[in-house]
C-alpha cells in the first residue's frame, strides 16, 4: 500500500491532534510494537506511526513503516525539551539537522555526535525545509536549528555540557536523529517538527508533564501545513 507521507510520533498525546484533524481515520494495527493509523488529511493518505519512546523504538518502526509503503516524506512530529538559551516552552522547533546527543567516537576520528559509518549531521530534506518556512505559523514561534536526540532525559545536571559541546542546539528529543537515520538509509526526505513542552534545567519534568499536549497540538499545526504544501502538487 502506498502512502503520501508517514507521520511519525513517539505517543499517543502526540499523535491524538493528527487524529482529529483527519477527514477519515482507519482501523489501528501493531507492527513490532508500534501502533499504526492510515489517515485521510484532506486528498492525502498519511500513515500515523505512534513508536514508542526511544532511539530503538523510533527507528525500528520507522524503517519498517518507509521500507513498506514508500512514502514521498518523512516527519518526526511530536514534544521536545528547549536546549536554546532563546527557546521558550510553546516554541516550534524545525530541525534543519539533527545528531545523536550521547554518540561518542572521537578515539577513532570521528565527530562528537557521529555514529561511525553514518552523516556526522543528517540534515533535513532541503525542500520540505523550505516548505515548512512558508507555512503560516499564526502565532506560534517557529525556530529551525539543529536537534539533538539520545535515551536520556535532559535535566540541569545534563544541559550545560550539552550546550558547550553542541552550541547550537535549539531542542532535544530522544526520537529525531534515530528515524533521520532510517530516513537516510533508504533514501526518503525527512523533516523534524517539534513543539517546546519544557525547558532542560530544573523543572523540566514538572514542565514537560504540563505542556506536552499544548506542543503536541503546535507541532501538528506546522506539519499539516507543511503536508499541505508538499503534497498539493499530487492531487
Amino acid at each position: 500500500m502506498s502512502v503520501d507521507a508517514v507521520v511519525v510520533t513517539a505517543m499517543g498525546v502526540e499523535a491524538s491532534p493528527f487524529l482529529e484533524r483527519a477527514t477519515s481515520v482507519g482501523d489501528e494495527t501493531e507492527v513490532a510494537g508500534a501502533r499504526r493509523r492510515l489517515l485521510h488529511v484532506g486528498d492525502a493518505r498519511v500513515l500515523l506511526v505512534t513508536c514508542g519512546i526511544g532511539l530503538v523504538n523510533s527507528a525500528t518502526a520507522a524503517a519498517l513503516a518507509l521500507a513498506e509503503h514508500t512514502p514521498r516524506v518523512v516527519v518526526s512530529a511530536g514534544s521536545a525539551g528547549g536546549m536554546g538559551l532563546e527557546v521558550r516552552v510553546g516554541d516550534v522547533v524545525v530541525g534543519a539537522s539533527t545528531t545523536y546527543g550521547a554518540a561518542d567516537a572521537r578515539v577513532f576520528g570521528y565527530a562528537l555526535g557521529q555514529v561511525p559509518g553514518m552523516p556526522v549531521r543528517y540534515d533535513a530534506d532541503p525542500a520540505l525545509l523550505a516548505a515548512v518556512a512558508d507555512v503560516d505559523p499564526g502565532d506560534l514561534t517557529v525556530r529551525t536549528g539543529t536537534i539533538l536526540s539520545s535515551d536520556v532525559f535532559v535535566d540541569a545536571a545534563r544541559v550545560e555540557p550539552l550546550r558547550a559541546a553542541f552550541p547550537d542546539a535549539l531542542a532535544c528529543d530522544m526520537e529525531t536523529a534515530a528515524l533521520a537515520q532510517a530516513a537516510h538509509l533508504l533514501g526518503v526526505p525527512f523533516l523534524s517538527v517539534r513543539g517546546i513542552s519544557d525547558l532542560c534545567g530544573p523543572i523540566a519534568g514538572v514542565d514537560f508533564d504540563a505542556h506536552v499536549d499544548d506542543a503536541a497540538e503546535r507541532s501538528a499545526a506546522v506539519v499539516l501545513g507543511l503536508l499541505d504544501r508538499v503534497l498539493a502538487p499530487a492531487r
